[in-house]
């Protein structure tokens, strides 16, 4: 996406009002370009275009001004109904330099050549020049004011008015040149007058459309450019087929004008995760738990999409955008105690003062209290003029209409600040935080009605395994009870997202594929349990590897081990390990964060700390090993048997002790990190 602009150099400083550029991928936004002039841009385009061309990849270029003039221009101007011919004709004619163009000179004559009095109007410079008014005195237009999707759409400009705030009469001129040889030199077809069979699609697109002002302290034009591209780049193919859908031959057309809906519908959208966001760098066999943190901190990004709610509804959902404070808390000077006010500190010794009519109690509008006296003011109420300064009222003598009190008391004692909470205007809560009772108290006190937040992850759970039955139900010898579903589905739910109960799968793979396809319609991410290594009956990594998304990441802990990762129709897949405590460990220790981050969530990093060992362990190099712990005493006590099987162990347990890859011997007082089940994103 671009953002043109038809003036002059801009200078080195990013500056609203210039050229901004801006490339998004299957949903994900790059930073935006600054560019200061329109040679720079042009030399940009070409280099983005010889990468993608050579690449093999299609683009498709935006740009926010019209490809065409209303009806008629075309004829009159070149003897031809063809936008081109316009385009070819400006190429040839305009002249133009970073700091200097002929454009206002240009358009004064082609106004002579239809009488003198239109269709152009406004010149910028300090000459005058004949043919082109400053102003619409005089004006006349041989051809309609507007083309057919300016008139359809609220609050557009005129394309023959070439200055003045919102117009866009200069960057036509000064775009369309551009546009002409950069379609010389590439296999770009324009829309809507070319089919979009080339390499490069042309397409005009007005951020406007959709978008607001953006984030307060950002550059307009540069956060536009970004969430357009973001935006196209997430349309799905039926819906961009519908807005495609356009004959304008000669005018051209707004893309999206008509589907601001669908448009609004992608802009809620986050990107969805690429095939290849878990595969591991070549020559990785074992890899350590923290690299494997770090890659899956680094490779993965929110799923769900984003709406705006009330308040009020947004308890236990994560914010998608930081939330300015409206207005400032406290939004007036309020004074923290019951006592009485009065303007200024005071100096050692004893002071009296005549006291005023009334009160100030919280609610009330602030009056004003005369120079020189005191008033009766109750904790919370706003100062009145005049009152910078409160006393305790334990601390006065009251009689006759005066107060009477020691010194020193400094200058604002016992006041608040207007805004020394939060200021309006100013960042109150950042992106990614979960809405609990302290952060709606906050949203209510400074006056925010509603917040843009993500969905409730939507997360899939399925066990596999011929040996499993549902608690309950019959088991035939050799066959077990499945623990795994139940003890993930409540560990989903303590995380704050939403369990979806996929039931158990036999070891069969046409079942297995199925009741996959089915979790990948409903969920934003899948986790199984057991069929997740590299065996005859491993069918969830077998079924991964065939649709060739699957990384078996073989992690250097202590239970686990492996870890299948993987794409399943556009879903991410974790495949966890069967054995229940390796299951659970591994679903706190990596799919735990996974998870908050695929909701919108900032990475969450488990806290742990440092206690004094309860027990006795020599542990050999080369994993990272979590022993179910609790603390008792005020010392970490483990349970009884590493044993992967024994699930008592894990209702016993209130946390991990965790222990480096490194060989460690742990006699009792040794220090150890604890890290209770509570700090993994639960």
């Amino acid at each position: 996406m671009v953002d043109w602009s038809g003036g002059n150099d801009t200078g080195k400083t990013p500056r609203a009002d210039a050229i901004w550029a801006c490339v998004a991928r299957q949903g994900r936004a790059e930073e935006p370009v600054y560019l200061r002039n329109r040679a720079q841009a042009e030399d940009w385009l070409v280099e983005l275009f010889e990468a993608e061309t050579r690449a093999g990849n299609r683009v498709l270029a935006g740009f926010d001004f019209p490809f065409g003039y209303p009806r008629g221009f075309a004829q009159a101007l070149t003897g031809r109904d063809d936008p081109f011919a316009v385009w070819a004709w400006l190429e040839e004619q305009i002249e133009d330099t970073p700091h200097a163009s002929n454009r206002f000179d240009l358009a004064a004559g082609i106004n002579q050549r239809f009488g003198g009095k239109g269709p152009f109007w406004f010149n910028a410079l300090k000459r005058d020049i004949e043919g082109l008014p400053r102003r619409k005195d005089g004006y006349e237009n041989p051809f309609p004011e507007k083309r057919a999707a300016e008139e359809a759409t609220k609050g557009a400009f005129s394309c023959w008015q070439l200055g003045g705030t919102g117009a866009v009469g200069s960057q036509v001129l000064m775009g369309l040149p551009v546009l002409s040889r950069l379609r010389k030199r590439f296999d770009v077809a324009v829309w809507p007058f070319e089919p979009l069979t080339g390499q490069i699609a042309f397409v005009e697109i007005w951020p406007s459309l959709t978008l607001g002002a953006g984030p307060l302290g950002q550059i307009k034009d540069a956060w536009q450019v970004q969430e357009v591209a973001r935006m196209v780049s997430n349309i799905g193919s039926d819906v961009l087929a519908r807005i495609l859908e356009v004959d304008a031959p000669e005018e051209g057309w707004i893309f999206g004008l008509g589907h601001e809906a669908d448009l609004r519908h992608a802009a809620a959208q986050p990107p969805k995760l690429t095939n290849d966001c878990f595969a591991l760098p070549p020559g990785v066999h074992w890899t350590p738990v923290r690299e494997t943190l770090d890659m899956l901190r680094a490779r993965l990004s929110p799923v769900t999409p984003v709406s705006t709610v009330p308040v009020g509804a947004a308890t236990g959902r994560i914010l998608a955008h930081e939330v300015m404070a409206q207005r400032s808390n406290p939004p007036l000077p309020n004074t923290a105690v019951d006592g009485y006010g009065f303007a200024g500190g005071k100096a050692a010794g004893v002071h009296r003062m005549p006291l005023a009519e009334g009160r100030a109690a919280a609610g009330d509008a602030p009056g004003v209290v005369p120079q020189g006296h005191a008033v009766r003011i109750l904790t919370g109420a706003a100062l009145p003029g005049g009152v910078d300064t409160v006393v305790l009222q334990e601390d006065v003598t009251l009689s006759e209409g005066h107060i009477a009190f020691r010194g020193p008391i400094k200058p604002g004692a016992n006041t608040r600040r207007a805004g020394e909470d939060v200021q309006e205007g100013a960042k109150a809560l950042e992106k990614g935080i979960r809405v609990g009772a302290a952060e709606a108290a906050l949203l209510a006190a400074i006056g925010v009605r509603e917040v843009a937040v993500h969905a409730p992850l939507q997360v899939a759970v399925l066990s596999t395994g011929a040996e499993l039955v549902q608690a309950g139900d019959a088991a035939q010898p050799g066959q077990i009870f499945d623990a795994n579903r139940p003890m993930l589905l409540e560990l989903i739910r303590a995380c704050g997202h939403v369990p979806l109960d996929m039931g158990i799968v036999p070891d069969d793979r046409a079942l297995l594929a199925q009741r996959l396809d089915l979790a990948a319609g409903r969920a934003d991410l899948i986790l199984t349990s057991g069929g997740a290594s590299a065996g005859d009956e491993d069918h969830v990594s077998a079924l991964l590897r065939e649709a060739g998304a699957m990384t078996l990441w073989r992690i250097a802990v202590k239970p686990g081990r492996p870890l299948a990762l993987g794409m399943w129709a556009g879903t991410p897949v974790f495949g966890l390990p069967g054995n229940p405590v390796a299951a659970m460990t591994c679903a706190m220790i990596f799919a735990a964060p996974a998870m908050a981050r695929l909701a919108g969530q900032d990475w969450q990093e488990p806290q742990g700390f440092d206690v004094p060992a309860g027990f006795s362990k020599r542990k050999k190099a080369g994993r990272t090993e979590y022993l179910r712990a609790r603390i008792r005493d005020g010392q970490a006590e483990v349970f009884g048997s590493e044993g992967s099987g024994r699930i008592s162990g894990l209702s016993w347990a209130e946390g991990f002790v965790e222990l480096p890859d490194a060989a460690v011997e742990i006699t009792t007082g040794t220090m150890v990190r604890y890290i209770p089940f509570g700090s993994f994103s639960m």
